[in-house]
Formats: C-alpha cells, structure tokens, sequence
C-alpha cells in the first residue's frame, strides 16, 4: 500500500500543461496492421488498434478527453468494426462498451489501490479527463488465448511487482507490456522496490523469448529488441550498484557515473528514494 501511495503522490505532483496533440503511427505486421497512438498526455501514455483482414481490436483507449476524441475520430476513418476492446493497465474513454479484462482486474480497478489513483486523476485534472467506462468487462484467464479479428492473443501474466494486469503476446509478434522498454534511465513509478528489479528483469527476459519482434506498453509506444536487451542489462547493473552502495545519493551518483548523458537522469533521484526508503 506505501508503494502506490507514494506512486500516486507522484503521479500528482504532474503540471497539467497546454495538451500537444497525439500521433499515429503503423506498423505492418504480416497477416495484421497496430496502429499505435502516442498520446502526447500528462501520464506518458499510448493506446493501440489491431487491425485485421475484416474487424478492429483496441487496447488501452485514452483517458483524457482530447486524445478520446482524436483516437475516436482516427478509428472511424478506419471504417471497420470493433470487435473487441481490451482492457488492461490503464482504464480509459471506452464509454458503454464492453471491454476485455485480465482475470480478478475488473475488481483491482474499483479497489482501494487503482480506485484511489482515478479519484487522484479526478482532482488533479478536473474536467480534461473523460468520464469512467460503464461497459460490462468480460475477464480473461491468465494462460488463456483468444483469437480475434484472425489474431490470436495470448494473455499471460505480467510483471509480478505491478498491477495483476497482463502481457499480452499479440499474433505472436508484438509482446505488449505495462511499460515499454527504452533505452533511458527506468522510472521510479515502474521500479519502486529492489524486488521489483527482478521482476521487471524476469518480465523483459519472458518477452525476449516470446519470439516478438515489436515490444510495446501503456506508457512508452514500440520498441525493437535492442531495447529489451539494454533494458535487461541495465537494470542488472542496476542491482549490482544497488547492492554495493549503502545511500540513495551514492547509488544516483553511481548511476550516473555508468550511464552518462542516458536520458531520464533527472528521475534518478526519485528512483533513488524509492529504492532506499
């Protein structure tokens, strides 16, 4: 419970800003198109549409109303069906549809935990938000894989330190997570414990051997393999100066000193606190 309450507090302190507007772009996976959307949003987040021969699956629509409204719109031209939307990390502007969810998450979200965070939402961003989904959420084992618009989906479960949300391996070539691995410095909010460290390395290695070519996330958008391997050995290295270091500063200063001129320096100090508190 400290954990994500000090995740919240963060989550926060975030200045809402003059929204940019979100992106597309699409990546031609063979027997399917993912779209994915950058939204340019306060939290980082990116939502995505699996297109098929015939149909539309979404996954993680927007939660603020501009990006809503610019996916939406983005979804139409498209002038197909949705068939399914997916449901895992992140609650967003689904409206009255009905959305997938991993098993036991539909209960999370209205819990203490993920309840507490959207009420935080609320007031730290008042009306930009869009109003809570009301659709009926269907729940999907863990273990389990479903074929829809002609690809199949398996969900497994995801990082053991995070939500008990899912990784999804989507048509057996895009591995989406709850963060999307990049070559950058990690964020307190997805590594706030030293046994999340090995949970996040356990993840990121179960997505390697996934077979994926295409690595993507709730927060982030795509990535190639590289950035999964980088990801792996940073935060082994990670944990060997987090062993050998007794301070938070120390630790920093010898992040830094390992990776200079990486991008996400600034974090580093929250990342520090969070490990050490």
């Amino acid at each position: 419970m400290k954990k994500v309450l000090f995740i919240l507090f963060n989550f926060l302190t975030i200045t809402v800003m003059a929204q940019t507007k979100g992106r597309f772009e699409v990546h031609d996976l063979g027997n399917f198109k993912l779209h994915v959307y950058y939204t340019n949003d306060a939290l980082g987040d990116a939502s995505y549409i699996i297109e098929g021969q015939d149909a539309l699956v979404t996954m993680e629509q927007p939660l603020f109303k501009d990006n809503v409204a610019e996916f939406d719109s983005y979804l139409s031209k498209l002038d197909k069906p949705v068939e399914k939307r997916i449901t895992d990390y992140h609650v967003g502007g689904t409206g009255n549809h009905d959305v997938v969810m991993a098993q036991g998450m539909p209960e999370f979200t209205k819990g203490e935990i993920y309840g507490g965070m959207m009420q935080g939402f609320a007031q730290a961003f008042g009306d930009a938000l869009t109003d809570l989904p009301t659709g009926q959420a269907t729940e999907v084992a863990f273990g389990t894989t479903h074929t829809w618009v002609g690809v199949p989906f398996e969900f497994r479960r995801g990082a053991s330190s995070d939500f008990p949300a899912a990784s999804i391996l989507i048509g057996g070539k895009a591995y989406y997570t709850h963060w999307t691995p990049a070559k950058a410095h990690v964020s307190h909010l997805q590594v706030s414990s030293p046994a999340a460290i090995d949970a996040e390395i356990a993840e990121a290695e179960n997505s390697l051997a996934s077979g994926a070519t295409l690595f993507i996330g709730g927060h982030g958008g795509a990535a190639k393999r590289d950035a999964v391997e980088f990801k792996i050995a940073y935060l082994k290295r990670m944990k060997e100066l987090l062993a050998d270091n007794k301070t938070a500063q120390a630790f920093v200063d010898a992040m830094k000193r390992a990776y200079p001129e990486l991008p996400g320096e600034a974090g580093l100090e929250e990342l520090g606190n969070a490990l050490y508190k």
